[in-house]
């Protein structure tokens, strides 16, 4: 049974709901479509499920985008209701006839509704009884097709040892069935047996009677006599000079080397303690520079292409296309703008966004843009290009505030630690991007103290204390072959104790199938409620991204024994100075988690650390 059926404008007008099903939604599935779904660019998505405590719902929607309206159907998800999709195509075509823009009141459509909606049921009623109904077969039809077969295989067997394509082409009561089996050859049903025999003969010419296993001499002395010429590239190389022989120099020794260049490691006291004397400094931290980027958007082609028959790119004549943007279109169609979308799809997955990311996108400009009037003196190429820049820009820019600082100092005046907790997979550099988070905040003169809980990796501890010299902060550790989660629930009693205003804790890198280590970061999250748990992910992946961050927060979620579930609140780029303009990563992690990125790792320093510029990100993407 229908939930609920609900028709608004974009701006969150209620023009009418069905009061005939006068259901109470249990809480807030409507809201929830739209914050998670239609701002999120997910509006191709063909149905959205919302879990409450109690009541799963399945929520389908469609657009009238040249009126700016929104209808969505709401049921239960065991119900399944197959008709839902014909009914909202029937309410939008005709709650459109009667659509005006100065009523906010349509009581006059119940009536068509409820019309319409028996009119839905009796339809998928039939379509249910069509599918299920046999189709009855006679005792004389099977008997005529089990002689057309014999006699059908017989033909055949004699046709294929003469070369011949092995289909019926005479007229009678077998023709049917002769006609619907497939030659081995692959000639058309309507060519007759003496063509077919024909052709069958000169085929089997033609590729050397590859089929009977023979192979064709002329061939393979035509082989060796190519094989037996030189090639031109072959012989011009020879003429070329040979170049002169480089000699080794001979290499210095130097007996008596001075210690100062052998010597790497951090500078220790006359005790010989590992205290550092000296607290490394790099200068300021990239994470409080502005970056400046050009408003200029290079130059794009003019003229749209299109594909002919055989595949190739070709370009539309310059007055139809003058005309087209000059004039406008009535209403965008989906076929005009397949081509601008496909151009931007394979563009995106270039800049190694993932696939699927990238065709979801594509399906949800389409959606937004489909039915819309196209203004003059614009192209469709160029309209689909805003639409998606707008839709890009939505999907990277936060949702909410990612102040550490401001965050920081309100768990500082509630009298405890603020804890951020670092996750990923192996390799990413977790350690070292933990070692610029905290650089960032010594220089904002906020106290900090590591937790060394990745006791699982060998010389993950003697890693982390290298940093804490390094920049003179308190570290702590219990060694190895401990559970994690009691480790960072002690680091964080210290740092309570010790006044520490943030604990930073580095956990071991695990992959996303790995059971047990997914199940113990679960505890380590669940027993602490960390502040802020950050997923650390490379720049270097494309659909990996997709993978990784989808099972870490399936994980989380699954294994979570609390009752408000913690996921992904944040990522950490890394390695991003190494891609040059293949940063897809970032939208595909976006956009499969919605987390928003809080730092982008750019080199090997401790300055090397930033903020992601998102009109930066989307102007690369789109280039």
């Amino acid at each position: 049974m229908l939930e609920q059926l609900l028709i608004f404008t974009r701006g969150g007008l209620i023009l009418w709901t069905c009061k005939e099903l006068g259901n109470a939604l249990k809480g807030s599935p409507i809201d929830t479509l739209i914050r998670s779904c239609l701002l999120e660019e997910r509006s191709g998505d063909a149905s959205y499920n919302y879990d409450a405590p109690g009541v799963a719902y399945t929520l389908k929607w469609t657009f009238l985008n040249e009126l700016g309206l929104i209808f969505v159907a709401v049921y239960q998800r065991i119900l399944n209701l197959l008709y839902v999709d014909d009914l909202l195509s029937m309410v939008k075509r005709e709650f459109s006839q009667m659509y005006d823009p100065k009523r906010t009141v349509y009581n006059d459509f119940d009536d068509i509704f409820r019309q319409l909606r028996k009119e839905a049921e009796a339809r998928a009623e039939e379509m249910k009884k069509s599918k299920q109904a046999p189709k009855p077969v006679g005792n004389v039809s099977r008997k005529q097709g089990q002689a057309a077969a014999q006699k059908a295989g017989l033909e055949g067997g004699v046709k294929q040892k003469n070369g011949a394509s092995g289909k019926d082409g005479g007229d009678g009561g077998d023709g049917d069935f002769a006609k619907g089996r497939k030659s081995e050859n692959g000639y058309s049903n309507g060519m007759g047996i003496e063509e077919s025999h024909a052709a069958g003969v000169v085929k089997n010419k033609e590729n050397g009677s590859s089929e009977n296993g023979a192979f064709d001499v002329n061939k393979l002395q035509k082989l060796r006599s190519k094989g037996g010429k030189k090639p031109d590239n072959v012989s011009k190389a020879s003429k070329v000079e040979p170049k002169k022989k480089v000699t080794k120099k001979n290499r210095v020794w130097d007996e008596k080397p001075s210690e100062s260049k052998l010597d790497f490691t951090d500078p220790v006291d006359e005790r010989g303690d590992e205290n550092i004397a000296v607290m490394a400094d790099q200068g300021e931290s990239m994470m409080d520079k502005e970056e400046i980027v050009s408003s200029e958007s290079e130059a794009e082609e003019d003229e749209e292409t299109e594909k002919d028959n055989k595949g190739n790119a070709k370009k539309k004549g310059w007055f139809s296309s003058m005309f087209q943007s000059i004039a406008g279109k009535a209403n965008l169609e989906k076929s005009d703008l397949e081509p601008a979308l496909k151009a931007l799809k394979d563009r995106l997955m270039t800049k190694n966004v993932a696939e699927e990311i990238a065709e979801k996108l594509c399906e949800s400009v389409a959606a937004s843009l489909e039915g819309k009037k196209q203004a003059s003196f614009t192209r469709i190429s160029s309209t689909v290009q805003t639409a998606m820049e707008e839709a890009l820009v939505r999907i990277l820019t936060p949702r909410r505030s990612i102040d550490i600082l401001r965050d920081v100092h309100v768990a500082k005046e509630q009298g405890k630690p603020y804890v951020v907790v670092f996750v990923g997979v192996n390799g990413v550099g977790k350690s070292t991007n933990l070692a610029k988070v905290a650089y960032w905040l010594l220089q904002h003169k906020i106290t900090v103290m590591m937790a060394a809980c990745d006791t699982f990796r060998s010389g993950a501890v003697e890693q982390l204390r290298t940093h804490a010299r390094r920049l003179q902060i308190p570290i702590f550790e219990k060694g190895y072959e401990k559970d994690p989660a009691i480790v960072a629930n002690e680091a964080i009693q210290e740092a309570t104790r010790n006044g520490s205003d943030v604990v930073l804790v580095d956990t071991a890198g695990r992959m996303q199938d790995n059971e047990p280590l997914m199940r113990a970061l679960s505890k380590l999250i669940n027993l602490n409620n960390p502040d802020l748990v950050l997923f650390v992910g490379e720049a270097l992946v494309g659909n990996d991204a997709v993978d990784q961050l989808s099972k870490f927060s399936q994980k989380l979620a699954d294994l979570s024994t609390s009752p408000n579930t913690r996921l992904i609140d944040g990522i950490l780029l890394t390695k991003f100075d190494t891609i040059d303009d293949k940063v897809g990563a970032a939208l595909s992690m976006v956009y499969i988690s919605g987390a928003p990125v809080m730092f982008v790792g750019c080199g090997q320093s401790y300055t090397d650390l930033k903020k992601l510029n998102v009109k930066s990100i989307v102007n690369t993407l789109l280039k």
